[in-house]
């Protein structure tokens, strides 16, 4: 282990966390609506409000799951509906910062040198694989596409 790693494993004081909101983190923010004040004080324009809420995040959401198999951002397109929901609504708050959270362990593994060793030892050997099945290819059949072209 060296001083950098070692650094990475300090546990970082809450209140230098972040600056611009008084020491106050994603984590411990208070869950709930974020809605304009005028619109939580009158009931039925903040149901209307949670209800174009949902509706757009569900918009979003559904855009990002047709992306899923077509060309597009559909993971990232997802996650921006869902922090759309988290504007209005407890339960997609905590998905999001339970979505955070495991985030940061994967990132926190991948920094890990035994994982970077195993992941670089292991995209090298399906490298290898990919390359004489290549190589095997253009032995037995030339360099020809499989499907014919005649124009």
């Amino acid at each position: 282990m060296n001083a950098e790693s070692n650094e990475r494993e300090k546990v970082a004081d809450p209140a230098a966390a972040d600056p611009a909101t008084g020491g106050v983190t994603g984590a411990d923010r208070e869950l709930g609506s974020r809605a304009p004040q005028f619109i939580k004080a009158s009931r039925t324009l903040h149901i209307s409000w949670q209800v174009g809420v949902f509706v757009i995040g569900l918009a979003v959401v559904a855009a990002g799951i047709v992306m899923l198999p077509l060309p597009g951002p559909g993971w990232l397109v997802i996650f921006g509906g869902m922090a759309i929901w988290a504007t209005e609504f407890v339960w997609a708050q905590l998905v999001l910062r339970w979505t955070k959270h495991k985030v940061t362990e994967a990132a926190q593994k991948a920094l890990d040198p035994k994982v970077r060793r195993r992941n670089i030892i292991l995209t090298t050997i399906g490298l290898v694989i990919i390359a004489v099945l290549v190589g095997i290819y253009v032995w037995k059949f030339g360099f020809a596409m499989p499907w014919k072209i005649d124009e």
